[in-house]
C-alpha cells in the first residue's frame, strides 16, 4: 500500500475549490497584519480635496486681515466723525444746537470710510490673488462685516464717555460736552462687505484671467470650398470611390 502523495492537512496544488494565497488568512497581502496593510490605511489626496484646502485657507487668510484693518477704520472714524454738542443745566441735557447735524455727518463719515476700505482691501487681494474664484469673495464679504463690526464697537469706546449724565456732572452746568460715538444706522455695518464685493467683481471683470476660447477645427473631407472626394472616409467606413473619366 502506498502513501499518499498529498498530506491530508493541506490542500492539494490542483484543488479548484482552494482559496486564493492572497485571501488567506491572518498575515497575507490585504489582511491585517499583512505586507499591504501598512500602506492601504490612507488614500491619496485627490485634487478637487486639494483645492478645496486652498481655496479655504485663502479665504480664512483674507478674512484675519481685512478684519484687523478695521480698527483703522475704527481710528478715523473717531478722528473724522463730527461731535455732538451737548449742554447741562443740572436738571437736564440738552442739544446744544438743536439745528446740527452732526449726528447724521457721524453716520455718513462712517459709510464713507467703509466704502473707501472696502475698495482698498478689494483691490489689494485682487493684486495678490489674480486666480478670483469664490474663496476671496467669501473672505472680503466676512472679514469687511467683521472690520465694520470691530471698527465700530473700537470708535465708540474710545470715544467720550457713554455716561451721559455722570459727564454733564464732571463737567458743570451751562459747559457743553460731547456726546457719545454712536451709529445709529447699523445698515451702516454693510457698506464695507458690500463696496468690497462690487469693486473685487468689477477687477474680475475687467482685467481677470480669460478662459482659452475654444478651436474649430475642420471635419476630414472638406476644404474651403466643399467636400474633397477621397480626403475623408464616408459614413459607411469606407473610401469614396474615384469617379471613372467619361469615355468619348
Amino acid at each position: 500500500m502506498t502513501a499518499p502523495l498529498t498530506p491530508p492537512h493541506q490542500p492539494s496544488s490542483n484543488d479548484p475549490w482552494q482559496t486564493p494565497p492572497k485571501w488567506g488568512g491572518q498575515g497575507g497581502p490585504g489582511r491585517p497584519g499583512g505586507p499591504g496593510a501598512a500602506h492601504s490605511g490612507t488614500l491619496p489626496e485627490s485634487p478637487e480635496e486639494r483645492n478645496l484646502r486652498s481655496d479655504l485657507l485663502r479665504a480664512a487668510v483674507v478674512t484675519v486681515l481685512v478684519t484687523v484693518a478695521g480698527i483703522g477704520l475704527g481710528l478715523l472714524w473717531l478722528w473724522l466723525a463730527p461731535r455732538v454738542p451737548l449742554i447741562s443745566d443740572s436738571t437736564a441735557v440738552f442739544l446744544s444746537d438743536s439745528e446740527g447735524e452732526e449726528a447724521i455727518g457721524a453716520d455718513g463719515t462712517f459709510v464713507l470710510l467703509a466704502l473707501a476700505f472696502g475698495a482698498l482691501s478689494a483691490a489689494l487681494v485682487f493684486l495678490f490673488q489674480r486666480r478670483g474664484g469664490i474663496a476671496p469673495v467669501v473672505g472680503l464679504a466676512l472679514g469687511g462685516l467683521l472690520g465694520s463690526l470691530l471698527a465700530w464697537r473700537l470708535g465708540v469706546w474710545l470715544g467720550p464717555d457713554q455716561d451721559v449724565v455722570a459727564h454733564a456732572r464732571a463737567v458743570g452746568k451751562g459747559v457743553v460736552f460731547d456726546a457719545p460715538l454712536q451709529l445709529r444706522a447699523k445698515a451702516a455695518l454693510l457698506a464695507w462687505p458690500l463696496g468690497a464685493m462690487a469693486v473685487h467683481l468689477g477687477l474680475t471683470a475687467l482685467f481677470g484671467p480669460r478662459d482659452p476660447e475654444p478651436e474649430w477645427g475642420v471635419f476630414p473631407g472638406w476644404a474651403a470650398g466643399g467636400p474633397v472626394s477621397g480626403a475623408g472616409p464616408s459614413p459607411a467606413g469606407g473610401g469614396v470611390p474615384p469617379v471613372p473619366p467619361a469615355e468619348s
